[in-house]
C-alpha cells in the first residue's frame, strides 16, 4: 500500500533552504518517491497554516523510511534544519475494503 510523508514547513532561511530542495528530487528518485504535493504558501481553512506544504508518495512504508533514514538524505537533512522548522509524518494510504 501507498505511504506518504506529509511536511509542514516554516522556512526562516530561503537562500539557504534552496541548496537542500536542489538535492532533494534525486535521493527520492532513489527511494520510489514522488511529489505528491509541492507547494509555497499555503491557505489556511482552519487552524494557523504552515509556509509550506510538501506530501511525497512512496511505493510502501518501508520505502518511505528507508528515504528518511537514508545515508543520502541524512547528509542533506542539516541544511534543512538550519534553514527551516517542520513537522513530518509518514503515513499509509487508504485502501477501501
Amino acid at each position: 500500500m501507498a505511504a506518504y510523508v506529509v511536511n509542514e514547513i516554516w522556512v526562516n532561511d530561503p537562500e539557504t533552504f534552496q541548496t537542500y530542495v536542489a538535492q532533494v528530487p534525486a535521493i527520492l528518485a532513489q527511494y520510489g518517491g514522488r511529489y505528491v504535493v509541492r507547494s509555497g504558501a499555503t491557505e489556511a481553512v482552519h487552524g494557523d497554516p504552515p509556509g509550506r506544504i510538501v506530501i511525497l508518495e512512496f511505493p510502501d512504508r518501508a520505502a518511505a523510511l528507508a528515504w528518511r533514514s537514508s545515508p543520502e538524505y541524512s547528509a542533506i537533512l542539516p541544511i534543512r534544519d538550519a534553514s527551516s522548522t517542520s513537522r513530518v509524518y509518514v503515513v499509509e494510504g487508504y485502501a477501501p475494503a
